[in-house]
């Protein structure tokens, strides 16, 4: 780590893996490098896990649940044990803030607020122990009989997460499945490892018992590996689509469970009554949040036909005024893309949408000011039927596709002609319309006037956008089996 990243985090073994609660060496002296995107420098290098490190992984957390003593614990004292790394995660909340600043260029602004409340996830999730129903009397269709629906740890969890939010994706994860009773290998993306290194030290300083957490930093190719592994029971996956459709096939294959939060291609419908200025300013902004490097954007902007030219002018004029630069500037809006693969995909898109014919507004380079940084432009294109290539296919960049429609009746037609589904909106001020197309639009979360992926509700996609629900209450329930135990009274404790 050079001089001015240790200002930023501390690792104190990034040149080990942790596997069994402890720091192992890894089985071979690859390293996998961690490169700022607005300089282009190496920040740190951590280990570098592969297959056999992932063998080691897997047993460690299989001997931790098949031998306890983490599943067999009440839910209340894993709930004991969840708050006090949460306590040491609030310890180290500067140094997770910059973890994601450094890695991926996401402005301070946006790291501190998101990265503080998703410390609040554990605490929510410890909070399961009481609320929820571990135990549940049901009658029986045997007479003189009762039943039992008793709810019980899936057992050990591949959680492999992305590198756009590390920290929130991966805690995701975490905190259902470690109050579920189930044990976990995480598998970070090779580019964003420091979050898991520090979740992994938390957990060290909280106590939690050998086995429960086993962090390997990998490559993809390893990631794979990792899923087709025997003692491997669920997957728990966030990604690209491409990926998460391999992953579905191996899980298929020997019937593990899984769950996958993939991409969107979401839609935005503006309606007539709603004022141009007031979607394009609220567009503009979402469609900026980490660079446009968010699953749930907005990036397919559906306006009628007499107020497109009205729409795009003024979203063309919010674009111009985003404030690009330093992630740690107080004003900054847009920071760089993530890494170099990023930008050139980026632009990759750019060039394609302009040989299939679409009419680029603005935007699609990088800004000349820079002189190293991926940064790129806000990007617009207008007047972009839904069957080009950037109006189907996930940039995951900061580029809107303005769609015109004939009437509401087009517009959900052309929102639902999409292989995703993930989130969607509808910019209207009557609040029943809103909530009509909502239940007519197929993907996981609507909402009106903007972008609001609610995970205290629940969080997922329709179609290839994925399989499963994270967030809310509800995320405890794809890390527990359900298991029938009939009776011929209940046992003492469920006796009122």
């Amino acid at each position: 780590m050079n001089k001015e990243s240790e200002q930023k985090f501390t690792l104190r073994h990034p040149d080990k893996l942790f596997i069994g609660g402890r720091w192992i060496a890894p089985s071979t002296t690859k390293k996998l490098a961690v490169v700022n995107p607005a300089t282009e420098r190496t920040i740190i290098e951590v280990a570098e896990a592969v297959e056999a490190d992932v063998d080691a992984a897997v047993a460690a957390a299989r001997e931790a649940f098949d031998h306890g003593p983490w599943p067999f614990l009440s839910p209340s004292e894993r709930a004991m044990h969840i708050m006090r790394l949460a306590a040491e995660l609030r310890k180290r909340l500067p140094e997770l803030v910059n973890a994601w600043v450094e890695q991926v260029g996401a402005p301070i602004a946006v790291a501190q607020p998101v990265t503080t409340g998703t410390v609040a996830t554990y605490e929510f999730n410890a909070g399961l122990a009481e609320s929820f129903d571990w135990e549940e009397l049901r009658p029986s269709m045997y007479p003189g009989h009762i039943g039992i629906l008793a709810h019980e740890p899936v057992g050990v969890v591949a959680a492999i997460a992305p590198w756009n939010a590390p920290f929130f994706t991966m805690t995701g994860k975490v905190a259902p499945a470690l109050i579920a009773g189930c044990t976990l290998v995480l598998k970070p993306s090779p580019e964003t490892p420091v979050e898991s290194y520090i979740i992994a030290e938390c957990a060290e300083a909280a106590g939690l018992p050998t086995g429960v957490i086993n962090v390997v930093a990998a490559e993809r190719g390893v990631s794979d590996y990792l899923v087709r592994q025997q003692g491997i029971d669920k997957v728990s996956f966030t990604g690209s689509s491409a990926v998460g459709r391999r992953i579905a096939s191996v899980c298929g294959d020997r019937i593990a469970r899984v769950t996958l939060e993939l991409g969107g291609k979401s839609a935005a419908i503006v309606l007539d009554d709603f004022d141009v200025a007031e979607a394009a300013a609220t567009l503009g902004s979402s469609l900026c949040l980490l660079t446009g490097q968010v699953c749930t954007n907005l990036t397919r902007i559906l306006i009628s036909e007499k107020r497109h030219d009205d729409f795009v002018e003024a979203l063309g004029e919010t674009l111009k005024s985003v404030t690009i630069g330093d992630p740690y500037g107080a004003l900054t809006q847009m920071g760089p893309l993530a890494m170099k693969r990023q930008l050139e995909r980026v632009e990759g898109y750019i060039v394609k949408g302009k040989a299939e014919g679409a009419h680029l507004v603005q935007g699609g380079k990088r800004p000349s000011r820079f002189k190293r940084g991926y940064f790129f432009e806000p990007t617009l294109f207008d007047n972009v039927d839904n069957s080009l290539t950037i109006a189907r296919e996930e940039i995951f960049g900061p580029v809107a596709c303005v769609m015109p429609y004939r009437d509401v009746e087009d517009a959900i037609r052309v929102a639902n002609d999409s292989i995703f589904g993930l989130n969607g909106a509808v910019f209207t001020n009557d609040t029943e319309l809103a909530y009509r197309i909502s239940r007519r639009v197929r993907t996981g979360t609507m909402a009106q006037n903007g972008s609001k992926p609610d995970f205290s509700i629940a969080f997922g996609g329709f179609k290839q956008s994925g399989i499963g629900r994270e967030g809310g209450a509800g995320a405890i329930l794809p890390y527990l089996e359900t298991k029938t135990v009939v009776l011929p009274h209940p046992p003492a404790h469920l006796q009122s």
